[in-house]
Parts: structure tokens; C-alpha cells; sequence
């Protein structure tokens, strides 16, 4: 074998290398159930459809340029067109989660982009409402979208869409993938971010 060719083979092999690890990471892992949180619970007795998803096939949907391009033309038009107001002064209560009119908070935006992709085919159990700690201790929610390429966040607070492991929150629970009623924890797996509170 030349030198040439023992270089091309190691750019190949290390090539694959780091495109392994940068997968390494790209999906959540979940450490069984947890509670629901309670908007959810109050969400679901209003809409029990939305909340009655289930399937066995946990196989994550094929990212295509399609639904890439599906899921950026989401995430714009909800972070756009809502604008951000908290519960208490939309609702006068601490916590309602609701669809979005004009105005709503993160888990508004979440449901709204939520059901938007779900109405563009993507399946409900790849599209899952996701609970996550800022870095300045606020609790958060997000959309998290599992693709056979990892599991991305769509965020009212920014405008990429980013690989879960790329964001700067710590992430807690989020929708079972089998079961949409039903929630699970996170093992984040990373650092715990600043202010970060248990």
C-alpha cells in the first residue's frame, strides 16, 4: 500500500470518527416515568386527543430535507407571529397551557408548533413537549423533534433549531415517545449548566 493510500484510508477512518461522535449524544436518553406536569394534566382534560398518541414503533422519523425545511418554516411562523406574555397576565393564573390566538408563553408556542407538525405528517410520537431548566434557574418548555439523526429542539427563545446537546438548558422531563399522556425523565448527561437548581 503507498503512502497515499495509507493517508486517504486514515482522512476516511477519521472522517468517521468524528462523524460518530458527533452523533455520540444526538438522541436523549430517558430513565423511565415521571410525573405529568400539571398544565399538561389540565391540557389533556380539555383535549384528550392530543393526549392519546400511542404506538409501539419508537423508531425515529427519517430526516429529510423536507422536514427540515418543515420544521424551520414552523418554528419561524409560530416565533413570529405569538407574541410572548406570561399566564398570569394573559390567563390571571400561574400556569394554563393552551393554544396560542396571538399571545402565549413557551408552552403555547410549543403546542401550537406541536400541532402544526403534526398536521405536515410528522408523527406525534416523534414530536414531544419537553421540560428543561434555564441557566438562570427558570423552568422552560421546548419541542423536542426525535429524528434518526438525533433529537432537535425547536425554541421560542431561539431562532436555530439545535441538537438537544447543543443548547445551553438542562433538560428534566419530557412526552414518552410510546405514549403522549404520559412523561418520562432525562438523563442529561452533560454538566449542569450555571444556576442550575435540582
Amino acid at each position: 500500500m503507498t503512502a497515499n493510500n495509507l493517508t486517504r484510508l486514515f482522512t476516511t477512518f477519521a472522517g468517521c470518527l468524528l462523524a460518530g461522535s458527533a452523533l455520540a449524544g444526538a438522541s436523549m436518553k430517558t430513565t423511565g416515568m415521571t410525573t405529568q406536569p400539571v398544565g399538561h394534566y389540565e391540557f389533556c382534560q380539555q383535549y384528550p386527543r392530543e393526549c392519546a398518541e400511542q404506538s409501539s414503533n419508537t423508531a425515529p422519523v427519517s430526516l429529510t430535507r423536507k422536514l427540515w425545511s418543515v420544521m424551520q418554516d414552523v418554528n419561524n411562523r409560530a416565533n413570529m407571529m405569538i407574541e410572548p406574555i406570561t399566564d398570569q397576565d394573559l390567563w390571571g393564573v400561574a400556569e394554563r397551557w393552551s393554544y396560542p390566538d396571538q399571545r402565549g408563553d413557551c408552552e403555547d408556542y410549543v403546542i401550537l408548533k406541536r400541532k402544526e407538525l403534526m398536521a405536515q405528517g410528522v408523527p406525534a410520537t416523534d414530536l414531544l413537549i419537553t421540560v428543561v431548566r434555564q441557566q438562570n434557574g427558570d423552568g422552560h418548555a421546548v419541542l423536542t423533534v426525535r429524528t434518526d439523526r438525533g433529537d432537535y429542539v425547536l425554541d421560542n427563545l431561539e431562532p436555530k433549531i439545535l441538537l438537544w446537546s447543543k443548547t445551553e438548558y438542562r433538560f428534566l422531563k419530557r412526552q414518552s415517545d410510546e405514549n403522549s399522556g404520559q412523561w418520562v425523565s432525562i438523563s442529561d448527561g452533560r454538566a449542569p449548566v450555571v444556576g442550575s437548581v435540582n
